[in-house]
């Protein structure tokens, strides 16, 4: 009778397994809410490899630009809530997005979960180099002579380098032509072209900025990049508390089970504390940021409310 049991209790513990199959058992899908080339694409593009190869599993990554970071937050939120399916998106989605968009097509505190801190990324203010301004104050000095004739670019409506720029003309008191585009990348290639007077950029104008072909005027930054130590904060040059970081991260559709989050949590986590990964996305010029799933929750509300008065202030509307 006892054999019996022992029987019983082992086809049960099988039976379980098999009706419980180990995450991933699929490839995972990392939707990326910006174009290539940005913020955005350059972390998951770093993660992507190195979690693949823990996973056992391909890694797939895919964009879905438009409506700043909602179209891909809106495909994700409503996916089969089973691991396979994860956003990897701007806080500004879920700290800057509901006070610009009257309705969204998702609830991001109710719809989505987050898995994974990713990484602090600074804006760097830069122009061209054959540009004539060589410092903060010369750029601040250009705005005030050509009030209304000068243009900037961002990565749509309401995300961190647009905010960041409006920061800087209503320190300085002034207005300039805002361009939006659909990523970082674009509006990149415009300021090389001449079409575009400054930016606040994430990282992808930086390696024109080693070429030379870009010129670095700060970090909107509380502090330094690691990555470019030499470079003042817009802080250190006069604008106090100057602040336009925003962290990247993974986030899941609500109901995906807690342990593939926490299986994914402690993978991210794992990556970015050293090795490859870490120094990839130094290189990018954003700073690796593996925190508790308790902080990462705990600063996107403390962005929410901070970007809620500067958008408020501004008055920028998306809708």
């Amino acid at each position: 009778m006892k054999r019996l049991f022992v029987l019983i209790a082992c086809f049960l513990c099988l039976t379980a397994t098999a009706q419980t199959p180990v995450w991933p058992t699929q490839p995972v899908k990392i939707v990326v809410a910006f174009a290539p080339g940005g913020a955005a694409d350059q972390l998951a593009r770093a993660i992507g490899p190195a979690l693949q190869q823990a996973l056992g599993q391909s890694v797939v990554i895919e964009n879905k630009v438009g409506a700043g970071g909602n179209i891909a937050a809106d495909f994700v939120a409503k996916s089969t809530p089973d691991g396979h399916t994860l956003l990897m998106g701007s806080g500004g989605i879920f700290s800057i997005n509901p006070h610009l968009y009257n309705k969204m097509p998702f609830d991001p505190v109710k719809d989505l979960v987050p898995v994974a801190s990713v990484a602090r990324v600074p804006q760097y203010l830069v122009v061209r180099a054959d540009s004539g301004i060589t410092s903060l104050a010369g750029l601040l000095a250009d705005l005030k002579a050509h009030p209304g004739q000068r243009s900037f670019g961002s990565p749509g409506v309401g995300t961190s380098g647009h905010l960041a720029s409006e920061m800087l003309l209503a320190h300085a008191g002034v207005k300039a032509i805002h361009a939006p585009y659909r990523g970082g990348g674009p509006a990149v290639t415009d300021l090389l072209s001449g079409q575009l007077s400054f930016l606040f950029d994430s990282g992808a104008a930086l390696p024109h900025v080693r070429s030379g072909k870009l010129r670095l005027l700060g970090v909107a930054s509380p502090s330094r990049s690691p990555s470019l130590p030499g470079t003042p904060t817009l802080d250190e040059q006069g604008i106090a508390g100057f602040n336009a970081d925003t962290v990247f991260g993974l986030y899941a559709p609500a109901a995906t089970p807690t342990l593939t989050i926490n299986r994914l949590h402690a993978e991210i986590n794992r990556l970015l504390r050293d090795g490859p990964v870490k120094e990839q996305i130094l290189q990018s010029g954003q700073v690796p940021q593996p925190q508790t799933l308790e902080q990462f929750t705990r600063g996107t509300q403390a962005d929410h409310e901070r970007y809620g008065a500067i958008i408020k202030a501004s008055g920028i509307r998306a809708d």
